[in-house]
C-alpha cells in the first residue's frame, strides 16, 4: 500500500504543476505573439549560459594547469566566453548564427529519423516517424531559404511553441495528478 502514499504524495502537487503549465502557456502566447523579442530573449539568455559556462570553463583549467589539456580546456572556456559576450553585445547578430545552427540540426535530425523510418519499414508506425523526419527536413530548409532575414523571427516562434506545447503537456499532468490526490 506504499504506492497510495505515493500516489496521495504526488496527487497533492497538482497545483504547482498547474501553475508551472499556465506560466509555459501565458510565456509561450507572448513569444508567439512577439517573435522579434522572444528571439532576442532566447539569444540573450544563450549568451549568459555561454558567458557562465566560460567562466566555469577558465576558473576549472586553471585549477588543473598540470593536466595535459589544460590549452584546450581553456581554450574551450575562452572561446566560450568570446561566444556569450557576442551573444549578450548583440543579441540581433547573434540570432543569425544560432538560427543556422537550429536549422542544421532541423535537417540532421531530420536526415535521421527518415532513415529510421525505412529501417523501420515494416514495423506498424513507420509512417509517422518518415512523416517526422520529412517535416523536419521541409523545416530545416525553409529556414536555411530565409536566412538571414529569418533569424529575427523564428527562434521566437520555436520558443512560443515549445512552451505552449510544454503547458498544455503540464496541464494534463497537472490534471492527472489531482485525481491522483483524490
Amino acid at each position: 500500500m506504499a504506492d497510495n502514499g505515493v500516489n496521495e504524495s504526488f496527487g497533492r502537487t497538482w497545483t504547482w504543476m498547474a501553475v508551472l503549465a499556465v506560466l509555459c502557456i501565458v510565456g509561450g502566447f507572448m513569444a508567439l505573439l512577439n517573435p522579434f523579442g522572444a528571439t532576442i530573449l532566447a539569444v540573450v539568455l544563450a549568451g549568459w549560459i555561454f558567458l557562465m559556462q566560460g567562466v566555469i570553463q577558465v576558473v576549472h583549467a586553471f585549477r588543473v594547469r598540470d593536466w595535459p589539456g589544460f590549452m584546450w580546456s581553456l581554450g574551450l572556456g575562452v572561446l566560450s566566453l568570446i561566444v556569450g559576450f557576442v551573444l549578450v553585445a548583440d543579441p540581433l547578430a547573434g540570432s543569425v548564427p544560432l538560427t543556422l545552427l537550429v536549422a542544421v540540426l532541423f535537417l540532421l535530425t531530420g536526415v535521421a529519423k527518415t532513415m529510421l523510418a525505412f529501417a523501420l519499414k515494416p514495423a506498424s508506425g513507420w509512417v509517422w516517424v518518415l512523416a517526422s523526419g520529412l517535416i523536419s527536413v521541409v523545416l530545416g530548409v525553409m529556414i536555411l531559404a530565409g536566412l538571414p532575414s529569418s533569424a529575427t523571427t523564428i527562434l521566437g516562434l520555436l520558443l512560443g511553441i515549445e512552451l505552449v506545447s510544454n503547458g498544455v503537456l503540464f496541464l494534463f499532468v497537472a490534471l492527472g495528478l489531482r485525481k491522483l490526490g483524490g
